[in-house]
């Protein structure tokens, strides 16, 4: 019987059934808009009104501070641009990482085009930001620094709580792209002390399609959508409301028994990062060895093509990625792994497997088992070869 494990949840996950069912109402008999007056829109109205509460008790934010978006990009998009639109008077000088999602760079270098400065911080060998260097880049000019919490493609988990301190010392909005981070750890924004975050739906096993962005009351923000006066007048647009319903109850569930549930995820990520360290040669574990998103692994194989390794995976019933969902169309290889010191022919060989809710010990012993034979073969076939002279 052909085998399916799914390892890559960092790119999506599933809807789960409980979530599904709590969305499905909303298809086809509360279909209201919820901006209307009568009982079928106000009935919606309080399902997004709930949808709120929820997102905004497990990030420790007031639902006022919660607004709906498409998805994450949409959440980037609209705090890169409408930072800079509302604050151009003060300063036009932006600070992020090189590390980043394409949302927040691909903004960013838009700004560029129309008169803003961006630094670009370099990161250390883990991934992780230097602070020295994050001070000295602050100008009189800066409006925004904007660092991920936990990166897309290596897990490593960024010094948010410091980086915030750091930017209210300077009187500098700070936003964190969470995307990855929420559902997977613990976040209250108001200890951390982040003006705004962005989250995706679909990362914690709720719908696609649904985003939301937290914003710090009294924070300086220009709409990125104009339209009608939804969402507290900030983003135009019918409601999705379904897939906020959704929303709220997938992140609801993701933080019921949230302890028990990472202390299983981290296990089998242990185990499948020792296994392939103990089984395969040339091998190299990129991010943080400890501070790293509960279900992320990152290797990088030598003398090997990432493609060639996915493709052969796949037919063995593995699905994995060498990358940022976002940017798998893309020959080049992955800015992040250039970012942290790897040279192009090794940060090819990159593959990213992260584990989720379904996966078990015997989905782990499984890929352990694959996972060594095809790169031996793969290296067979490989120009590059390693030679006996090679460590």
């Amino acid at each position: 019987m052909e085998r399916n494990v799914y390892l890559d949840h960092a790119a999506t996950t599933y809807v789960k059934k409980e979530v599904l069912e709590e969305m499905m109402p909303y298809f086809t008999q509360s279909f209201g808009n919820p901006s209307s007056i009568y009982k079928l829109g106000q009935e919606n109205r309080k399902a997004v009104d709930l949808a709120k509460e929820r997102i905004a008790k497990a990030i420790g934010a007031t639902p006022s501070e919660i607004y709906f978006t498409a998805g994450g990009c949409e959440a980037d998009n609209w705090v890169i641009k409408g930072i800079a639109s509302a604050n151009q008077k003060k300063g036009n000088h932006i600070i992020t990482t090189s590390i980043e999602h394409p949302a927040i760079m691909n903004s960013c270098k838009y700004l560029e085009k129309h008169g803003f400065e961006v630094t670009y911080l370099g990161v250390d060998e883990d991934g992780k930001v230097r602070l020295d260097e994050l001070k000295s880049a602050i100008k009189d000019t800066t409006i925004l620094i904007s660092v991920m919490f936990a990166n897309n493609e290596i897990g490593t988990i960024q010094p948010i709580a410091e980086i915030a301190k750091l930017a209210k010392e300077k009187g500098i909005y700070f936003h964190t792209d969470a995307v990855q981070a929420v559902g997977n750890l613990r976040i209250d924004v108001a200890k951390i002390g982040v003006d705004m975050l962005s989250m995706a739906g679909h990362k914690f096993y709720g719908p696609k399609g649904i985003g939301a962005l937290y914003i710090k009351k009294g924070t300086r923000i220009d709409n990125l959508i104009h339209g009608g006066g939804q969402e507290q007048g900030k983003r135009a647009g019918t409601e999705n409301v379904p897939a906020i319903v959704g929303m709220g109850k997938a992140i609801e569930l993701a933080y019921k028994d949230f302890d028990q549930h990472n202390e299983r995820i981290i296990a089998l990520r242990e185990k499948l990062i020792n296994g392939v360290m103990e089984r395969i040669p040339y091998v190299k574990l990129n991010g943080h060895r400890t501070d790293r998103l509960p279900g992320n692994v990152n290797f990088s194989f030598r003398f090997i093509e990432g493609e060639s390794l996915l493709l052969m995976l796949n037919m063995k019933g593995i699905s994995g990625s060498s990358g940022s969902a976002c940017s798998s169309g893309s020959l080049d290889p992955s800015h992040v792994l250039l970012a942290i010191g790897l040279d192009h022919a090794t940060a090819h060989g990159s593959l990213r497997l992260t584990i989720g809710d379904e996966n078990t010990e015997e989905d782990i012993d499984y890929v352990l088992e694959v996972l060594p034979t095809i790169v031996a073969r793969l290296r067979e076939m490989s120009p590059l070869k390693p030679m006996k002279e090679d460590k």
